[in-house]
């Protein structure tokens, strides 16, 4: 135990019909159902001495049985300041999830490592039984040891690079066409110092003439080389789309770059397109990578991947703090009657991936128009007329945005999730409102 000092231990619940059984036995606290449906509640321990600006490993451990769901069933939170037992959810001090990891086969425990805000001198822990009607739990007391402070994530900048929408007027017979045409804009863009460039859709075979299964070409190569000396010279990771040759398979990737001109990472489309690759021979990817690199957690989806909502909730399920998207066009920000994109259709779509998933979402449109940064609570940072070889923005990566409740964005985006209900979303025979039309 560190330094804190425990002050109260006492039953809590948010209306005296709802309150479960508990009962203390030295440095036991139980907890069970009590017969109801509304039955929620637990304990709730205050610590004194917190250090503010002290960064803190918690641990929590339970046992339980008779509970058919325990991610359902149990829960703990940390709140930063004394909070009444009755307090049930009127708090507006900071406030977060510990973490629970499934130890045994009725053992589980939380976790967390967090620092003290300003202006702070108590912590309050609390375990929750809720919803069931049979079951219960018995909890350790916590474990709370000061650790070294986390370093906070610094901005990273990111640059788009797609050129202006006017300016591929030429006919682009070679990569070597693609590659004149990118390089350039990735040294301008590299003037400005981002630590990320994202390139567009195949951005090495864009505008050739020809089938993927002849265009494509292996990865790392004399092609993908070009790009790596770039990211080499400015010390900067480079996502770039090319059609891929793999063996005898072929591709629609994204190859990350790193700034020693290494590939770190590839993504292979997941979600071929109706015109043009699905019938082409070419192959789709089957998983969603993302890549630990020195700027955050790094995951893609390309073009057709975007309209399907399980990619973009796939890399975040993954821990990503970004998604980057190659993308040519989106079908959904077109409206039926009319051809074109819809810049604020197409906008609306990338801002509810940032914050479905509460990432960082970098789309790179080879038509350049809709190319944009955007951050994981859905602000605009950058944005592409169309009349800009590249843009540029700087993105925070740290997660501190807390909703007017106190808790994290974050947090209550992946820890309200109820995954057991979720079934049909991988169902293979689940075809949604196709059913209907049959």
């Amino acid at each position: 135990m560190s330094d804190l000092k425990l002050e109260s231990i006492q039953p809590w619940t948010p209306h005296p019909k709802a309150a479960p059984l508990t009962e203390r036995s030295g440095e036991s606290l139980a907890v069970a159902a009590n017969g109801t449906c509304t039955c929620l509640g637990g304990w709730q321990l205050i610590f004194s001495g917190v250090t503010p600006g002290m960064t803190y490993d918690i641990c929590w451990e339970a046992e339980h049985q008779e509970i058919d769901c325990v991610r359902d069933a149990l829960q703990c939170t940390a709140y930063w300041g004394d909070l009444p037992p009755e307090d049930f959810g009127r708090w507006r001090q900071r406030w977060d999830f510990l973490l629970p990891e499934t130890t045994g086969a009725q053992t589980l425990r939380f976790s967390r490592r967090m620092t003290a805000p300003e202006g702070v001198d108590h912590l309050m822990l609390r375990c929750t039984f809720r919803w069931y009607t049979k079951g219960e739990s018995v909890w350790r007391l916590p474990r709370i040891e000061p650790v070294p402070s986390l370093e906070p994530s610094g901005p990273v900048t990111v640059a788009v690079v797609t050129g202006r929408a006017d300016a591929r007027q030429r006919s682009f017979q070679s990569i070597q066409d693609n590659l004149d045409f990118y390089v350039p804009l990735c040294e301008a863009a590299c003037q400005e110092g981002p630590d990320l460039v994202v390139l567009p859709e195949v951005a090495l075979q864009y505008g050739m003439s020809g089938r993927a299964l002849d265009l494509a070409v292996p990865a790392p190569g004399p092609e993908t080389e070009v790009f790596a000396e770039v990211a080499r010279r400015h010390r900067v990771y480079i996502l770039l789309g090319m059609y891929e040759q793999d063996g005898d398979a072929v591709h629609n990737s994204a190859i990350l770059i790193d700034p020693d001109g290494t590939i770190q990472g590839r993504y292979r489309k997941v979600h071929l397109a109706m015109a043009g690759e699905i019938d082409t021979g070419m192959l789709p990817g089957d998983t969603f990578p993302v890549f630990e690199t020195g700027i955050g957690r790094i995951g893609c989806n390309i073009c057709m991947d975007s309209s399907a909502a399980e990619s973009s909730r796939m890399v975040g399920l993954n821990g990503a703090d970004f998604l980057l998207i190659p993308i040519m066009g989106d079908f959904r920000a077109c409206y039926p009657e009319k051809r074109g994109v819809d810049p604020d259709r197409f906008r609306a779509i990338m801002r509810v991936r940032a914050m479905d998933n509460q990432f960082c979402v970098v789309v790179a449109c080879n038509h350049a128009q809709g190319s944009c940064i955007i951050d994981h609570v859905g602000d605009v940072l950058a944005w592409n007329d169309g009349d800009q070889d590249f843009i540029q923005a700087r993105v925070k990566v740290d997660h501190r945005y807390r909703a007017p409740s106190g808790g994290s964005h974050r947090g209550v985006t992946w820890m309200q999730r109820r995954p057991h209900l979720y079934r049909a979303f991988d169902a293979e025979e689940n075809v949604g409102a196709l059913l209907r039309d049959a």
